[in-house]
């Protein structure tokens, strides 16, 4: 099959991923087919070298690893389309939210193994937290699967109950984290400092904080208590920021993200 990945869906997750692994030398752009219904969204990557489809039939044709990045609404009509055409030594790796395997069984049947994965977008600079899963049946997929998504950051293997979980912490994180950088720049602003500057410095910060915890394996209390001194005015920053709910709205806020997460396909 010339190793191909068709991409079924190619918005901005699928984008994303196609331009993580070209990055991370070990794909070039002709393996990858990417289908989408309007297909002028992907001119630009068929000046690139990308092959492009509006038809997932075709796509998935000649593609050893067919990727599923559609709206959890409009994955059975993609299933319905392309399963006279799926064939037993293709996999299929689903990114669709809220839509557990043996729902794509149900539309497919069981000829064609099916793995999830749950990435974000910051696979397109390599640095995803990507969580995994499948059934017992196919889990020697699963080294193939770890294989793509270690090229373009971290990745995990959960039971799949716990996937949409992974939606609200791992794939809605980056809106939430990405939220909180601009809450500090805005703060950062409100101080002294040009925008712009602002929000290099609260994203540079932003990136060391979590680089800490990475390096050293620490708790974060760990690395507040190294710059917390009694009567300081990091301790103070905290404690405001805490009367005023700020991690009790993160936590509530992943909570309600999970919760909806579960009903996408419904």
């Amino acid at each position: 099959m010339d190793n191909k990945i068709a991409i079924i869906g190619a918005g901005n997750l699928g984008l994303s991923l196609v331009k993580g692994l070209v990055e991370s030398k070990k794909y070039i752009p002709s393996q990858f087919n990417l289908s989408r219904r309007r297909i002028e969204k992907l001119q630009n990557m068929q000046d690139d070298g990308f092959n492009i489809f509006n038809d997932n039939s075709k796509a998935i044709e000649n593609s050893e690893i067919i990727i599923i990045g559609v709206l959890p609404q409009k994955i059975n009509e993609i299933l319905s389309e392309i399963k006279p055409n799926l064939k037993s030594d293709q996999l299929i790796i689903s990114l669709v939210s809220g839509v557990e395997i043996n729902d794509i069984i149900k539309t497919i049947g069981d000829k064609t193994p099916i793995v999830r994965a749950m990435p974000n977008t910051a696979i397109s600079i390599r640095e995803s937290m990507t969580c995994i899963t499948t059934t017992s049946k196919w889990e020697k997929y699963i080294n193939t699967t770890k294989n793509i998504f270690n090229l373009v950051g971290e990745t995990a293997v959960i039971n799949e109950e716990k996937m949409t979980s992974a939606t609200a912490l791992c794939a809605c994180g980056i809106a939430f984290f990405l939220r909180s950088i601009r809450a500090a720049s805005q703060g950062g602003n409100e101080i002294d400092f040009h925008s712009s500057e602002a929000l290099k410095m609260a994203a540079q910060t932003a990136k060391g904080a979590a680089a800490l915890l990475l390096k050293n394996n620490s708790h974060p209390e760990d690395e507040i208590d190294k710059v917390t001194s009694p009567k300081g005015c990091t301790i103070a920053g905290l404690n405001e920021m805490e009367h005023n709910g700020f991690s009790s709205a993160f936590i509530k806020g992943i909570k309600v993200s999970s919760e909806k997460a579960k009903n996408l396909y419904e």
